[in-house]
C-alpha cells in the first residue's frame, strides 16, 4: 500500500489516499475515477509528500488540532444522524433504487442512503442521476 497527497486542481483541497501501488494510482487516474470529494473535480494531481519515518515517541496530537477533529466529527455525526432519521437506508441496493426513483417516477416519503461503489456511482452520475458522497464512520468510542 502507498499513501499519496493529493491536490485537487480545480478548488484546491490536499487531501490523502491510499492505493494499492503508484501504478494503481496512475490506472485509476487514466480511467478517470479519481474525483475531489469537495467540488468532484476530476482535475486530481499528486503533490509534494513527506516520507513517514518511524519514531521511538509517539506523538502528541495539540490540544488545537484535537479540538478540530472532535469538531469535525460531531458536525459529521450530527449530519449521520440527521441522515438516518430522514432517510431510507437501503444498504447496497443504493444504485438500485436511486434508479427506481429517476426511471419509474417511483414516488418516496423518504430519500434514500447506502453503498455503492465508485463505478455504481459514476455510471449514475452520467445518467444524469444526483448522488452525493458522504463521509460515514461508525461511532465506536474505545
Amino acid at each position: 500500500m502507498i499513501k499519496y497527497s493529493l491536490i485537487c486542481k480545480d478548488c484546491d483541497l490536499t487531501f490523502e489516499s491510499w492505493f494499492a501501488s503508484s501504478k494503481e494510482y496512475e490506472i485509476l487516474k487514466k480511467k478517470k475515477l479519481l474525483n475531489c470529494h469537495n467540488c468532484n473535480s476530476i482535475k486530481i494531481e499528486k503533490s509534494l509528500m513527506a516520507p513517514s519515518l518511524i519514531t521511538t515517541k509517539p506523538k502528541k496530537v495539540s490540544a488545537n488540532k484535537l479540538k478540530k477533529y472532535n469538531k469535525i466529527k460531531k458536525i459529521i455525526s450530527e449530519y449521520q444522524k440527521f441522515i438516518k432519521n430522514n432517510f431510507k437506508y437501503v444498504g447496497n441496493n443504493f444504485a438500485y433504487e436511486a434508479r427506481s426513483i429517476h426511471y419509474n417516477d417511483k414516488k418516496k416519503e423518504k430519500g434514500i442512503y447506502g453503498n455503492a461503489t465508485r463505478d455504481d456511482l459514476k455510471e449514475l452520475k452520467e445518467e444524469g442521476i444526483d448522488v452525493q458522497i458522504v463521509p460515514w464512520f461508525e461511532n465506536k468510542k474505545n
